[in-house]
């Protein structure tokens, strides 16, 4: 098991992709997979979180733009790249099936412990992302929306569309947690690496809120 250092994501490296669900490692330990549309700034985010540069370019090399690529965090710890959607520039047949796989691997995998869903922070809620929440919620796994490119907006315009946010969320489940992410600024890193150690099961919630009471 990792140690709960500051970031024990730093040990993150390529293990595999896979295009269909048979193709994943067996369904055990632990899995946390990332989701969000093509421009949401999911890559950036993923290299900020394991502060390697570039890291999430593996997914990037052609031929691997349909597959589920998975890093390593230690023999019991995954991380989980899927990849981006909304600018599929692919055969309706081809985006049938990968929709069917996605479906799959959200709602019976057994070792996925959570979703962390990346949106624009100036573009939330479109209708794929709308899609992930509907199978997220029929499978009852524990969702958390990242508004990113936070430093793209003033402080009150940030809170703002946060707030709007969590009230769309709140209509869908009450169990959404959001956040809002910059990978330029850092700010908000510490929230979320805090709620994927959470999910791995480095951090406890009461350690959480002493830490927000501390600051």
């Amino acid at each position: 098991m990792t140690n709960s250092t500051n970031n024990p994501f730093q040990s993150a490296r390529y293990l595999m992709g896979a295009a269909k669900i048979v193709q994943l490692p067996e369904d055990q330990g632990v899995e946390v997979a990332l989701a969000g549309r093509s421009n949401a700034g999911k890559s950036t985010a993923l290299n900020t979180i394991t502060q390697q540069k570039s890291l999430a370019k593996t997914s990037k090399t052609p031929g691997r733009t349909q597959l589920i690529n998975l890093f390593w965090l230690d023999d019991d710890s995954r991380l989980v790249d899927l990849p981006g959607y909304g600018f599929a520039k692919v055969a309706k047949n081809v985006k049938d099936q990968w929709q069917k796989t996605l479906s799959e691997y959200l709602q019976e995998r057994k070792c996925l412990q959570g979703l962390i869903i990346f949106m624009d922070i100036r573009h939330p809620l479109k209708e794929t992302d709308k899609q992930m929440l509907s199978w997220a919620t029929a499978a009852q796994l524990p969702t958390h929306v990242v508004l990113s490119k936070a430093d793209k907006l003033k402080s009150g315009a940030r809170k703002s569309a946060l707030l709007n946010v969590k009230n769309q969320l709140n209509r869908i489940s009450s169990e959404i947690s959001c956040q809002f992410f910059s990978a330029t600024s850092k700010i908000g890193l510490d929230e979320l690496v805090n709620k994927l150690k959470l999910w791995y099961g480095w951090l406890d919630e009461n350690t959480i809120l002493n830490e927000l009471k501390d600051k």
